[in-house]
């Protein structure tokens, strides 16, 4: 029998797409918020296309802040567009 495929929704666009197609957005139990690339950091996760357009559409509607139940600052959302063009995922 063939492995199932986890399926999530992004938040910007809504569509559902496969997880490795995603990228993840973490808020670690110490409540930093970060891109993660590989899917295995700890914390609470939500998930958006790799484009900026799905970040931008994110951002605009607060989806990030009511998925992660938490507080984003302009600062985060920079840092997130950065590591979104570089496209590398840190430690992670």
């Amino acid at each position: 029998m063939p492995k199932k495929i986890p399926i999530r929704q992004c938040l910007g666009c809504r569509e559902h797409k496969q997880k490795n197609e995603l990228i993840r957005v973490v808020r670690s139990p110490e409540g930093e918020i970060s891109l993660d690339f590989r899917g295995k950091k700890p914390g609470r996760g939500a998930y958006l296309c790799p484009t900026p357009e799905c970040l931008a559409r994110a951002r605009k509607s607060r989806a990030i802040e009511r998925a992660l139940s938490a507080p984003v600052s302009e600062e985060v959302y920079a840092a997130l567009e950065e590591q979104m063009r570089a496209g590398d995922g840190g430690d992670g």
